[in-house]
């Protein structure tokens, strides 16, 4: 059992950065997938990024260019660097993890983005 633990949102302008952390009780290494995702309210959860056990990153299109996914293998944390952030981002910020044969998702960290 892995737990994930997401810090690092809170209340920011338009235009300004956040850093998301996503720490996590056992060994990320294994992990063939570790990625962020995010619900805004009455809306869906979307993937926002993802980053492979290899390193290979992923994104949507919404946040290509602004958002930089890393993963630290010896701090077992995953990370979600957001800048230029706008009002649309503004959500609930989940991490998850994949193996082989389960999926563990974190309690979440709010964004807000004022205008």
């Amino acid at each position: 059992q892995v737990q994930l633990v997401e810090s690092g949102g809170g209340l920011v302008q338009a235009g300004g950065s956040l850093r998301l952390s996503c720490a996590a009780s056992g060994s990320i290494f294994n992990m063939n997938v570790m990625g962020w995702y995010r619900q805004a309210s009455g809306k869906q959860r979307e993937r926002v990024a993802h980053i492979t056990r290899g390193g290979s990153t992923n994104y949507a299109d919404s946040v290509k260019g602004r958002f930089t996914i890393s993963r630290d293998n010896a701090k077992n944390t995953v990370y979600l660097q957001m800048n230029s952030l706008e009002p649309e981002d503004t959500a609930v910020y989940f991490c998850r993890a994949d193996t082989m044969s389960y999926v563990f998702w974190g309690q979440g960290t709010q964004v807000t983005v004022s205008s």
